[in-house]
């Protein structure tokens, strides 16, 4: 199936039997009830009363709306967008037109005859069916209007993030490549066991990296991925390179996006300790604490250097890749204190997880 596949299919549509959209139709409904009511001037009825009896008509209405939509949910997922919309619409305007027949015969039952409670029912019978149904039909046009543009959207910027992360795997291979390689063919007449070793390290690096399926990992499975990074530059700097780890504290089973940690260890290395006589070190920090994973990336930045495109263009791809799997909760802040470039990543991880 291709990428445009899920365009033509109904799954822009929310999942209606999930227990929230009860308490979201609620105020939705509730909200609506409140509207009409003060925008009618109705002197027979009292604002109060009226206001209960547009809420409890609304209720059924979204309720049963809602019910239908949830048994329906299977086969709507099957049909053309097109399609799709033209069956919910024809549902909830039949749901409409049912329980507007059920409340105008209520009012003309002989049970409710004979009381006052006849004025809170209507008296047109056609007038008031086809009105519910034409305001039900452009309110529910509207809401897949809606439905259907928020979908489309989220699907543009997952593709964009899609793309920007091929972006980022290509950035390992042209000025990492190269030299891993020149490093190997030395090891080879030096040292054969380690060459083989390296040799092993780069191709798991590169399988992590060029993996399709690779766009959500474990914490566990990121940190292995940069270690391995580690690896393969200590080969090429030796002692010039030091990485502190201590990632004890966090979670190693939050989820993250693919190639989080590494990018950043690469513009640490590449920016910050390679072009420094003596190297340094680069120290990896994780805590987790109120739901929160906090990891932090430092290195010494050498003297009178700005922070480079490969930080920005890392930085602004991890931010939104984060934002769009966890939300306003993920953060991530970046800028150089001192003598030191300080990278923080933020975002949530459930606290029963914490303990698998």
């Amino acid at each position: 199936m291709t990428d445009t596949a899920p365009s033509r299919r109904s799954d822009y549509l929310p999942d209606f039997c999930a227990a929230r959209m009860v308490l979201a139709i609620v105020l939705i409904v509730e909200l609506t009830a409140l509207i009409v009511t003060l925008s009618r001037d109705n002197s027979v009825v009292a604002f109060w009363t009226d206001l209960a009896r547009t809420s409890l008509f609304l209720i059924w209405i979204g309720l049963a709306g809602q019910a239908a939509l949830c048994l329906a949910r299977r086969r709507l997922e099957a049909l053309t967008v097109a399609a799709g919309a033209a069956t919910v619409l024809g549902l909830i305007c039949a749901v409409v037109a049912i329980v507007s027949e059920i409340a105008y015969r209520l009012g003309t039952s002989a049970l409710l005859a004979a009381g006052d409670i006849v004025a809170l029912f209507p008296r047109e019978h056609v007038a008031f069916i086809g009105r519910n149904v034409a305001i039900a039909f452009i309110v529910t046009a509207l809401a897949l209007r809606y439905f259907y543009v928020t979908h489309e959207w989220r699907r543009n910027i997952e593709m964009q993030s899609r793309a920007r992360v091929h972006a980022l795997q290509a950035r390992i291979r042209p000025h990492f490549l190269f030299n891993s390689m020149n490093t190997i063919a030395a090891l080879t007449r030096s040292n054969p066991a380690r060459a083989e070793e390296a040799v092993q390290d780069l191709a798991d690096l590169f399988r992590a990296s060029l993996a399709e399926k690779r766009t959500e990992i474990t914490l566990a499975e990121e940190i292995d991925i940069a270690k391995t990074y580690e690896r393969i530059e200590r080969l090429r700097l030796g002692g010039r390179l030091g990485v502190d780890w201590r990632m004890n504290g966090v979670p190693q089973q939050a989820r993250v996006p693919g190639l989080m940690i590494q990018p950043l260890l690469e513009n640490a290395i590449y920016h910050g300790i390679e072009p420094r006589a003596g190297g340094g070190t680069v120290t990896v920090t994780g805590e987790y604490a109120n739901g929160l994973v906090t990891i932090v990336v430092r290195n010494p930045v050498p003297e009178g250097k700005a922070a480079h495109d490969g930080n920005r263009i890392a930085l602004a791809n991890i931010r939104e890749r984060l934002t769009l799997m966890y939300g306003a909760r993920a953060a991530v802040k970046a800028g150089r204190f001192d003598d030191q470039y300080i990278v923080t990543l933020r975002f949530p991880h459930a606290a029963q997880d914490a303990h698998r």
